[in-house]
């Protein structure tokens, strides 16, 4: 597939909670319209949001980000929680777009780095990761479920 024209970008609202569920479900992460809505308040500026890709008033994906501040340095970290790209605008750029739009979060915040994390189920995700730049290399991501 081709890329699209650019997308734009702005800040969901809890207008977008039953379609960012969806999505999320559709990706093996179970959520309620309700639940969104709820958890889209935790996403508030400063210190996080949430930016949705769109083309026409289509929506085509979004990004979830967090602002982490570090002890080790005084410049702060932007780890990207979420990133979801509709299955019909796929392989056409709007996952680099949205990489791209949370870089320039975090580079207007300050941030000496932007991370995300990438399941082993999901290569593809990966592998859009390594082509805008995300180094593979740093892998040691330990978890403990409670």
């Amino acid at each position: 597939m081709s890329e699209i024209e650019a997308p734009t970008f702005r800040d969901a609202d809890a207008g977008d909670a039953a379609w960012m569920a969806s999505a999320l479900t559709d990706e093996g992460y179970p959520a309620g319209a309700s639940d969104l809505a709820r958890r889209l308040d935790r996403f508030l500026p400063p210190a996080s949001g949430v930016r949705v890709a769109e083309r026409d008033g289509v929506r085509l994906g979004f990004v979830a980000w967090h602002l982490l501040p570090r002890l080790e340095r005084e410049d702060p970290i932007v780890r990207v929680i979420a990133l979801i790209v509709d299955p019909g605008a796929r392989e056409r750029g709007v996952g680099a777009a949205l990489l791209a739009e949370a870089e320039r979060i975090a580079r207007e915040a300050g941030a000496g780095y932007i991370e995300v994390t990438s399941g082993h189920h999901r290569p593809q995700a990966t592998r859009l990761y390594e082509h805008v730049g995300f180094d593979s290399t740093l892998t040691t991501y330990l978890r403990k479920h409670l």
